[in-house]
């Protein structure tokens, strides 16, 4: 299955802002294109208003926001999320939560998981959506510095 490069680039347009480097959470072109080459991964790109971005349009509003999810079963495990800094605050991560909803449950999903270091204001976003915490990886990402940090898994039924 070919990646549209389009949504490539709107992907890694986000990821470059969104994700802080200290962490080593950002994927690679490369990544996100092996992963996306996969039936099982559905990736989806919206605006600042939180609009999806259709794949193919050149003049498609510049990108605020992504979710790459990967489906197994009855289940989804949401690989990242990113929303630019300049649109945090504003709803777009709360649109993308939405919209994964709805994707997963029309793919037959009745759980959603995720994966997040300890610390990560995300977490506000996920309890309010209704994720609660399933388990614990102590010491599991290691930060640019060399210092680990905790994971924690979320789940949350749709």
């Amino acid at each position: 299955m070919s990646v549209s490069p389009a949504l490539l680039d709107r992907i890694m347009a986000v990821m470059e802002a969104a994700f802080d480097p200290a962490y080593g959470e950002a994927w690679n072109r490369r990544q996100v294109a092996d992963a996306l080459t996969l039936s099982s991964t559905h990736a989806l790109v919206v605006d600042a208003a939180g609009r999806p971005i259709a794949e193919a349009p050149d003049n498609a509003p510049a990108p605020a926001g992504f979710v790459l999810t990967r489906h197994v079963l009855d289940e989804e495990e949401l690989l990242l999320i990113a929303v630019t800094p300049d649109a945090r605050g504003r709803g777009v991560g709360a649109a993308l939560l939405e919209l994964l909803f709805a994707a997963a449950r029309n793919r037959g999903t009745a759980k959603i998981f995720l994966e997040m270091r300890r610390g990560n204001p995300a977490i506000h976003l996920y309890r309010k959506f209704g994720f609660e915490p399933i388990g614990e990886r102590r010491n599991y990402y290691r930060m640019a510095n060399g210092e680990r940090i905790d994971a924690i898994t979320f789940g949350r039924s749709i």
